[in-house]
């Protein structure tokens, strides 16, 4: 422990089950939450996992591979079974109960036929090589598992299954996962399980353009979006479980069972990928932005899109500077980031259209000095995808911005997309910034950003790792698929701009507020989880949960979780509140619709408004 940690309690993420599945039992003073499927299933483990350091196996690199530095491995279908299990075994090793650490792992298949079993740990990212998911065959499982904390996956973040053919060695992969750990671009050859092994707490997720030919099981999944998915059936369901362009959505609609259904994608882009293509060069596919779209990109054929050579990129690796890296964007190269941890002393500043930044194994950008890591100017076509920004120690006025302030312009022929692009502020020690993310720019789409202020970690405290607000939209037409903004300290979704769309939002309030008094908006108790502001006249959002889980002050409340003007432009669709193991109250869902969550009502719905 550091000494921050020592001199205060250490509060780990909390997740209760719903009241519909969960049971509170009270005997001689103590609360317990019962599983639903186990009522010999205890409450959330406080297990301090210390970081097993160890040496792995040196990385494996494919004779034909480029360069991209030490924290990758390449591996090719004429490699021993032996040598990549082993390789495999001991990444697992070193990252199952490392949460918080620096290293960062990129594990990549090249097209071909493997019998291995892959079990991801944290800063893990495994990937197929081939322009189709069924061009990587795994003959085993690719899967995330809760043995370290005890069958809880409310902690498995920060890792990714990404363009590949799994076939379970017994018939169901699993992915028990929470936020920001996408299962995306996957054939599953079988069914798949979305929790833990003996059905622990969990709070995920995302699948998006996946196939699985069997069943999906979402267990106690507490909220998930599939976004363009294919499956036999679907089952399971908790307090929000929204579908958009899915083939097969389940039957039934919010709030018994809590299903949002949006038939088809209204705008979307899915994200960049490494492939090999027939001639062994290394490319990465750009694919085109879609509209009204239902199913995958892949399983019909090939994806439509542009394939750039990795020549046109700048590799990225540990230790290279911000002033190199711009040096390389004025160039008009593109970026690829091979897994690490980059200190920048300036901002990174992406200027020309349709430059793609492309993280691999979790690339993280650690912004010193109070300095915006990442600026987008306000082009057409920008592709940011898979990286994590961790505010530094000296506070940031933002961490990332989509557009200059004012900017004006129009995109909707090529809008800019974010994909798999996550914040923290502390959690990996003491971090700082006062927006997260900012959107500027108009027609931005957003697939997949978990925005989170820390509860549990280094760094960790109401006056510690102080951040007020996740994400602040000024731009027109933004959309955002998958949006988790969690714990931020005052409004955590500012949205001023008009005509946005929101398809899944899931939002904690901050745990820690000491007090009331230091959680006031005015006259009014606490911030909104989503804001859109007074002078907006066209919004609409599907598929919203607030949860609160005051555990410093049970006594603290919020009014309200969202926040909007009543004119008939302004639509949100299927609602929810909950107040986690009754842990604090919400005491409206929707300005002052709604009944409150608290000790005596768990959650609290609302289907339309107005």
């Amino acid at each position: 422990m550091t000494r921050d940690e020592s001199s205060r309690p250490r509060h780990r993420r909390r997740r209760a089950l719903p009241a519909a599945a969960a049971a509170l039992v009270l005997a001689a003073g103590t609360v317990a939450l019962l599983s639903p499927q186990s009522a010999s299933a205890g409450p959330e483990h406080e297990h301090d996992h210390d970081h097993e350091h160890s040496t792995p196996q040196k990385h494996l690199t494919a004779a034909d591979a480029p360069d991209l530095g030490p924290n990758v491995d390449i591996f090719d279908p004429s490699m021993p079974k032996d040598r990549i299990q082993s390789r495999l075994d001991a990444v697992f090793k070193e990252q199952e109960k490392n949460q918080f650490g620096e290293e960062r792992h990129a594990l990549l298949f090249k097209p071909g036929k493997y019998d291995v079993d892959a079990n991801i740990g944290f800063s893990t990212h495994i990937a197929g090589l081939g322009l189709s998911p069924d061009d990587t065959d795994i003959n085993g499982d690719v899967h995330a598992e809760a043995d370290w904390f005890g069958d809880n996956a409310t902690q498995n973040f920060w890792r990714d299954a990404e363009n590949m053919a799994v076939t379970p060695a017994n018939g169901t992969d699993r992915w028990a996962v929470s936020q920001a750990a996408p299962f995306r671009r996957m054939h599953v050859k079988g069914n798949l399980q979305l929790d833990p092994r003996n059905h622990g707490w969990s709070s995920g997720g995302l699948l998006a353009d996946t196939k699985v030919d069997g069943s999906v099981s979402s267990g106690s999944q507490q909220q998930y979006l599939s976004r363009n998915t294919e499956w036999s059936s679907w089952n399971g369901s908790n307090w929000n479980m929204v579908f958009v362009g899915a083939t097969n959505p389940p039957a039934g609609t919010f709030p018994q069972p809590p299903y949002t259904t949006v038939d088809k994608t209204p705008k979307s882009r899915e994200k960049p990928f490494l492939y090999v293509d027939d001639a062994d060069a290394y490319k990465v596919f750009v694919p085109d932005v879609a509209t009204d779209t239902q199913g995958t990109t892949w399983s019909g054929g090939a994806p439509k899109g542009t394939s750039l050579p990795l020549t046109d990129f700048f590799i990225v690796k540990p230790g290279m500077t911000a002033s190199q890296i711009n040096g390389a964007l004025n160039q008009g190269k593109h970026l690829l980031f091979t897994p690490g941890v980059y200190h920048l002393d300036d901002t990174i500043k992406v200027t020309k259209p349709d430059t793609v930044v492309l993280g691999l194994g979790l690339a993280t950008l650690v912004p010193d000095g109070g300095v915006t890591a990442l600026s987008v100017a306000d082009i057409d076509g920008a592709n940011i995808a898979g990286l994590l920004i961790d505010a530094g120690r000296e506070r940031s006025d933002t961490l990332m911005e989509m557009g200059p302030k004012g900017a004006s312009a129009h995109h909707s022929g090529n809008p800019s997309s974010l994909h798999d692009v996550y914040f923290r502020v502390g959690g990996a020690g003491v971090g700082k910034a006062a927006k997260s993310l900012v959107v500027n720019s108009s027609d931005v789409i957003g697939d997949h950003t978990w925005i989170w202020r820390a509860d549990h970690g280094d760094g960790v405290g109401w006056t510690q790792n102080t951040a007020d607000s996740g994400l602040t939209v000024n731009g027109d037409d933004v959309t955002m698929y998958g949006l988790f903004v969690e714990h931020y300290q005052k409004d955590q979704v500012v949205w001023n701009g008009n005509h946005g769309r929101t398809y899944f939002f899931q939002n904690e309030m901050p745990y820690d507020p000491p007090d009331q008094a230091s959680w006031m908006d005015g006259g009014t108790k606490g911030y909104a989880a989503y804001k859109v502001a007074d002078n907006v006249t066209d919004h609409q959002a599907y598929g919203l949960g607030s949860y609160c889980y005051f555990n410093v002050n049970k006594s603290v409340a919020a009014d309200r979780a969202f926040q909007v003007p009543r004119t008939d432009g302004v639509k949100l669709h299927h609602m929810v509140t909950v107040s986690l193991g009754g842990t604090g109250t919400i005491n409206h869902v929707i300005n002052d619709q709604g009944s409150p969550a608290n000790t005596d009502h768990q959650q609290s719905y609302v289907v339309d408004y107005p």
